[in-house]
């Protein structure tokens, strides 16, 4: 049914037909995680990466109202600079298409369309989680709730620093979702490599990987996987400066009562402003380097038949 909704591009639909390797990538990064030009060279600067890398880029949005699973580059052009776009997860697709606005997918948005298009791997920057203060806020991530059901394997740079990691791990532990640590034992925390809490199985190449995908799904065994990938150690931060960025943030976002899905874009914002910009080209590093693994990983997974 859901295919009188979903326009795949001509590219990604002759590689998903050949068995050729696809990566999925989000838009939120484009409509909300940086500033215009940025936002757009990094997005096409991460798909040329794809492809160097051997995969077929698969760029996801909605536009007026239709799924896009593989943009054009004068789309990606339209949402870096377009205003009004919706941030989109689960809950959001069925009002952004009824109502025939513009959407960039979040994690959740993402895995969901490059679900039904038939694609297994996806870069991001970070997945979302449990924040900090959920004790009493409830503020949780519909990104985790689809890593429990939904069958894309999401190549990131581990959990957003500005969460509470802990319990991110807690939840995912749960919901049976797997953290796989990619040539390191520790979770990386988007911009340091380091969190101080350890991933359920390391693995330091994309065949392994690919072979553990194919198992995980050949046996009905339901939901997504964490590849934690840390940042190159030439663009990690030092932790007590982004962590002291972050707590002012976070003081910031409790007084001026930004909740919800807003708090994320502020919050990355605001890190950005205190680090002198310093954060912004440590995430769009972590990206790039993220998209170089992933396509390496749909490689192998694609060669697995």
């Amino acid at each position: 049914m859901y295919e009188a909704y979903l326009d795949i591009g001509q590219e990604v639909k002759a590689a998903l037909a050949a068995g050729k390797p696809v990566v999925a990538l989000e838009s939120t990064i484009i409509s909300h995680g940086m500033p215009w030009p940025r936002n757009v060279e990094t997005a096409l600067a991460v798909e040329a990466l794809v492809r160097e890398n051997g995969a077929v880029p698969a760029t996801i949005a909605i536009l007026g109202g239709r799924l896009k699973v593989g943009l054009a580059p004068e789309q990606i052009e339209y949402l870096g600079k377009a205003k009004d776009v919706e941030k989109c997860s689960r809950r959001d697709i069925p009002f952004i298409i009824a109502k025939k606005r513009d959407g960039a997918t979040t994690v959740a948005g993402t895995m969901i369309l490059a679900s039904m298009a038939g694609i297994r791997i996806f870069a991001t920057g970070g997945v979302g989680g449990v924040h900090r203060g959920a004790e009493t806020s409830f503020d949780i991530s519909a990104d985790l709730l689809e890593l429990a059901r939904t069958d894309v394997a999401v190549v990131c740079a581990g959990a957003k620093s500005i969460l509470d990691i802990g319990l991110t791990l807690e939840y995912l532990e749960t919901n049976g979702v797997p953290v796989i640590g990619y040539g390191t034992d520790e979770l990386p925390a988007f911009y340091t490599r380091k969190s101080g809490f350890s991933v359920d199985y390391r693995v330091d190449g994309p065949s392994e990987l690919a072979l553990a995908l194919k198992a995980k799904w050949d046996l009905g065994l339901h939901g997504g996987i964490i590849v934690a990938n840390p940042i190159p150690e030439e663009y990690s931060m030092d932790p007590a400066i982004i962590n002291a960025a972050i707590e002012e943030a976070l003081r910031q976002a409790r007084a001026a009562d930004i909740k919800g899905k807003e708090s994320t874009p502020f919050l990355l914002a605001k890190v950005k402003e205190l680090t002198g910009g310093d954060s912004l080209n440590s995430n769009i590093e972590l990206v790039y380097n993220n998209a170089k693994v992933a396509a390496a990983i749909a490689v192998e997974f694609a060669a697995l038949g």
